[in-house]
Order: structure tokens, then sequence, then C-alpha cells
């Protein structure tokens, strides 16, 4: 596998799981840890994925889709909500922000890097 991928989450132990499913399937990570970090960190990389939680200080993770989908060279990277957001609004608003998918936690890793395969086809 390859691809270089942002994981977004105020949980450290939320990031750590992620980065372990995620990179021992081959996939290079970077981590931010709420919303204007993950901004920060898309306007001076390029990554292939976003994983991001929705509920984070500072910024969350709808407010970072909607200013991540304003910016040229980031409009088709494919976005991931994982959180424990469930609600059928929300989803719907993630999806207008321009979220590709969602994965409700608690999370099983082996899911999470199989629908990350998908979007990425790799």
């Amino acid at each position: 596998m390859s691809g270089h991928i942002l994981t977004v989450d105020d949980s450290a132990s939320i990031r750590m799981t992620t980065k372990i499913a995620l990179s021992g399937a081959g996939y290079t990570i970077t981590e931010a840890v709420d919303g204007a970090d993950g901004l920060a960190k898309v306007r001076s990389g390029t990554f292939d994925l976003i994983v991001t939680d929705l509920n984070m200080p500072n910024m969350d993770g709808l407010t970072m889709i909607e200013n991540i989908r304003k910016l040229p060279n980031q409009a088709g990277v494919p976005i991931i909500f994982l959180t424990t957001e469930s609600d059928g609004d929300i989803k719907a608003r993630a999806k207008a922000a321009g979220a590709t998918g969602w994965l409700t936690k608690p999370f099983d890793p082996e899911m999470l890097v199989k629908i990350v395969k998908k979007v990425l086809g790799r």
C-alpha cells in the first residue's frame, strides 16, 4: 500500500489507534490535534486522504472540511469522518460539506483499513 493520510482527532488514543491500523497497512500518517491544526497541515502538505473527527476544540471537523474544500488543490481529496455522531442530519451536513464517508466510533481498525483501501483504490 501507499498513500499519505492525515488523521485529525483531539483524542490521543484515537490518533494512536488510527495510526497503528493505517501505518500497519502501509500508509504514511500525519496527525493533527484538531480542525485548525488539520487545516494548517493541509495548507502546507499534500494528502491522498483525510480521516477526521467531528467534535473537536478550536475548529470542528465540518468547519475544517468546508475550509479544505475551498482550497483548489484539495477539492477532490477524499475525507472520511470517524466520529461518535450517527445522527442523520449531521451526516447530511457532512456530505454537503464534502465528506466522502463515515465510520462511527468505537470502530474496528480492520474496518477502517478496508474503507481506506476502498476509497483510495489501493
